[in-house]
Parts: C-alpha cells; structure tokens; sequence
C-alpha cells in the first residue's frame, strides 16, 4: 500500500535526478520555489512510498481560482513509469485524494508527461521508439483523465513540439547535422569578428532590453523585468541558469572589414592595366564592385558604433539545465545588424559549452505542428530546425476533472466570456475612432 507524504528539498531531489524516467527542470524543486516567488502558485513536493522507499514522487502547483476554487498542475507529469498501469492507477488515487483535503473545491488536476510519440531526425526519417506510446496512453486515460487533443501550435501549458540535439553524438557529427546555410552564417559571424560570452546577474538588464525588442517585433509581451531577474537569481543559485550574450565589437569588426579591402586592392592592382581582354574587365569590375560593398558596411558600422558604442550586444540567450539535459528557455535579439548572424553563433557556442559540460539532451523548447506556409510561426520553426536535432511530439496535456460544472464554467465559459468582452471592447474603440474622424 502506498503512503502519500511531503517531502524535502534533499529527499525530492535525490529521487527525481536518479530517477531514469524522467529529469526535466520544471519539476525540480527550485522551479517549485520560483512559481510561488514569481507566479503566485503553491508548491507541494510529493513522494508515493512503499515500505518507506520511494517508488514515485510529483511536484503539484496549485493555481487559486475566484470563488475559493483552485486547480493543480504537475508540470511534466509524475515522476513515475507511465507503462506501470498498476502503480500509476494506485499513483492517481493518492494524488486526486491529496488534492482534496488541500482544497474542498478543487476542480482539476492537469499532467503534461515529457512522454515522447514521435520522433524524426534531421532527414526527417522517423525515429524508432522502444515502447509503445498508445499503450501509456490507454494507461493515462484508463486512470480517470480526459486528453485535451494533439494540438499542433502553442496552445498548451508547456510545448508540445520542440527540436531536441543527442549531444551524445560527438561534437563534429552534431555540426554535420547543421544545414549548409547555418555553418555558412556560423562562419561569417566568427570572421566578422562576433563573439560570445557568459554573463551574469549584471547583464540582465541587457538581456531584459533585448527580450523586450524581441517580444515587441513579435507582437507579444510576456514578463517583467524583475521576473526575469529573479528567475536568473533563483535558477543560477543551483547552477541551473546560463547567460550567453551574442556581441558585436565594431572597431574589431571595421578593422577587418579594411583587411578585405586592402586584399581587393592587392587584387585589383595585380591585373595589368594595359590588359584589355574580356575576362581582365570583368574581374576588376567585380573587384570593384566588392570594395564598394565592403566600404557601404563600414559606414554602416561606423554609424552603429557612434550611436551604441563600440561593443554592441545583440543577442542573449539564457539557458537553463538540469541534471543531464538542457534548455534553450529564452532567447533576446537585437533589430540591428541580423547580417551578422552573431545569433547563430550564440546558439553554436552554447551547443559546445552543453556538449564540453556533460549535457545530453539539448532542447530547443517549443515549436509548431502545423507546418503550414501561413503559420506566424513557421518562421521560427524552420531557424531552429537548421540545427538539426531530432523533431520531437509529446503525447500532450491531460485533466482529471474533480468538479464537472467548475471546471466546464472555468474552462470554457469563461474564456469564452472574456473573449466576447475583448471583442466587444475592440468594436467599440473602433467605433469611437469612426465617429472622431
């Protein structure tokens, strides 16, 4: 008979880092932490034990709804074998009874597992799993919980698409996976002059500025500056968080520019001028034409550097890890200088920095399922698959529903409440700004 207890922060994290069914930052006991810091959840860190050994364990976070209601989550789902229909029945029941001495009015509980359906590598050849996902399905749903659909964009908690890179492979066959165009920008960037750097807590007002022109150029807002703050603080306390900042140096940049320069004139003077052939006019008008372009980026450089100074930071990507895995969790750019492709150098320096550090699995954490030439979001797809890791499905997100008609009123009715409200604020501005014309 399982016994359900709370455990510590030692005791959790003992179990869930040693645990070969799952490791995944959002269950760990700081991310536990920082959800109640930051986004007003309460953390509890379970344990399932049998004759006081651990055989599963959980983090749930509770969200307070109006009215004394409440749900749960557990990020990523329990930590558990999923193919053990016995234990993860037995599992559940213990959990949905906990739940409700928490809270009486408790509408649901949502898991999200880091199970994998499909996989494809980056010939886009499926990948062979050694289990079969209908089974743990069946498992999951057998046990009382409703699946909320294979959704196909970012409609869920947490991802349901990502690219994840084995760095099990060494590091010149996970290069070779690159696409040509990504080891041709990685290139120009590394001869312009970019680099790359580790920063720290001093650098996160740099970081916040770039998340902030990034999420404006996309047309969303997501956090504060002092969320992102003490994320970093909370998650490199435990080593968990890495900041790697994409810089431009362009007094470096404009001195190697005038390199190239100084080639094509060798190179234009090296043709006879007494030569009047064909192919003698052609190469000194290309000559030319490459010493224009070259004097064209160094005014524009020159131009940059009187307006932000010699060293520009055009990229910052914080990454977090865990155990053996790792995250690219969020990635900040500048509007300046895309030419550089510094970017594609950031996320170069940091797959070596994962794959010198003993990471295993490299996750690029969230892309789409719809593929469609008009998805908003295929632009961000197609980047992130020139990196060439594995494109990976989840199996998705599932409720166990504690109160019908709350959670229905909950879930539906009031988004769709507030969806109406939204649209009829909209139509009403617009209204407003008819009549002022």
């Amino acid at each position: 008979m399982l016994e359900i207890v709370e455990l510590d922060k030692k005791e959790y994290e003992n179990f869930i880092k040693k645990n070969k069914y799952s490791s995944h930052f959002l269950k760990s006991y700081t991310w536990g932490e920082f959800s109640k810091k930051k986004k007003k959840l309460i953390p509890y860190y379970l344990g399932l034990k049998e004759n006081n050994n651990l055989a599963a364990a959980t983090l749930l976070l509770e969200k307070k709804l109006p009215l004394g209601y409440s749900y749960f989550y557990a990020p990523r789902g329990f930590i558990i074998d999923f193919s053990d229909k016995k234990l993860l029945r037995e599992v559940t029941n213990k959990i949905i009874s906990y739940i409700k001495t928490k809270n009486k009015k408790a509408l649901f509980l949502k898991i999200d597992p880091d199970i994998i359906i499909k996989s494809y590598n980056y010939l886009n050849e499926e990948n062979k799993l050694d289990y079969n996902y209908r089974d743990i399905f069946n498992n999951i749903t057998s046990c009382g919980f409703k699946h909320l659909g294979f959704t196909k964009n970012f409609e869920t908690m947490q991802p349901r698409y990502t690219f994840r890179i084995d760095m099990e492979n060494d590091l010149d066959t996970i290069i070779n996976h690159f696409s040509k165009t990504t080891k041709q920008r990685i290139n120009k960037a590394e001869k312009l002059g970019c680099e790359v750097s580790i920063g720290d807590i001093n650098d996160i007002d740099e970081f916040y500025h770039l998340m902030m022109l990034t999420e404006n150029r996309k047309d969303f807002v997501s956090y504060s500056k002092d969320y992102y703050e003490e994320q970093y603080k909370m998650l490199a306390k435990e080593d968990m968080a890495i900041l790697f900042l994409g810089k431009v140096d362009t007094k470096k940049v404009i001195n190697n520019l005038k390199l190239e320069i100084d080639d094509i004139k060798k190179s234009i003077e090296s043709i006879d001028p007494n030569n009047t052939g064909k192919n003698a006019k052609n190469k000194l008008k290309n000559l030319n034409s490459q010493k224009e372009k070259i004097e064209k980026e160094i005014d524009k450089y020159r131009k940059y550097q009187k307006k932000y100074g010699q060293v520009i930071t055009l990229n910052a990507h914080m990454i977090v890890k865990y155990n053996n895995k790792a995250w690219v969790l969020y990635a900040g750019n500048h509007n300046i200088l895309t030419e550089s492709y510094a970017n594609y150098l950031t996320y170069f320096e940091h797959i070596k920095y994962c794959k010198e550090n003993g990471i295993k699995i490299y996750d690029q954490f969230g892309t789409i399922g719809d593929l469609s030439k008009d998805n908003p979001r295929i632009g961000l797809h197609e980047f992130k698959k020139k990196f060439g890791g594995d494109y990976v499905e989840f199996i998705g997100e599932f409720d166990y529903v504690i109160n019908k008609f709350m959670y229905f009123v909950f879930t539906k009715l009031v988004p769709f409440y507030r969806k109406i409200v939204r649209r009829k604020g909209k139509m009403e501005v617009n209204n407003e700004a008819k009549r002022d014309k």
